[in-house]
């Protein structure tokens, strides 16, 4: 059996093209967070904010937009709404007051001990280990533009 080259045709499939799988997955990986996240009162965008933050607190609104691939824009009603939440703290830097600085909050911050389950449950939903969870991130590196 030979392979044979795909045709102009082929290549112009939906079942063929590289954006169409991404985001149909990207949509899926959402889906699995939702009831995961539901019970810490996060949604995955504001997930990924505490991620971030997680790992450096207080940072710049650019900064963790930056970070997040988002325009600060975007960012702020998330950021808005997390600190409704009480899980973040919005303000002014006093040398630069067109800085916006958001930190965790003491509940943001424990929040994380929750969260440490996040990543376990993902890979219980969909039958996977960390290795195999890296190895597809890796892939996708590319595509993502970053690192």
């Amino acid at each position: 059996m030979t392979d044979t080259p795909p045709t102009a045709d082929d290549l112009l499939k939906l079942e063929n093209q590289v954006c169409f799988a991404l985001v149909t997955a990207a949509r899926n990986v959402v889906a699995i967070y939702r009831p995961i996240l539901e019970p810490l009162g996060l949604t995955h965008p504001q997930y990924l904010v505490m991620l971030a933050l997680w790992e450096s607190s207080p940072r710049s609104l650019r900064d963790l937009a930056e970070e997040l691939a988002l325009e600060p824009a975007t960012l702020s009603p998330l950021i808005k709404r997390l600190e409704a939440q009480g899980l973040v703290t919005r303000t002014r830097r006093a040398d630069d007051e067109r800085v916006l600085d958001v930190a965790l909050t003491p509940s943001g911050q424990a929040l994380r001990r929750r969260a440490l389950e996040v990543p376990g449950h993902v890979m219980a939903s969909v039958g996977t280990d960390a290795a195999t969870l890296a190895a597809l991130r890796d892939a996708l590196a590319p595509f993502a533009g970053r690192r």
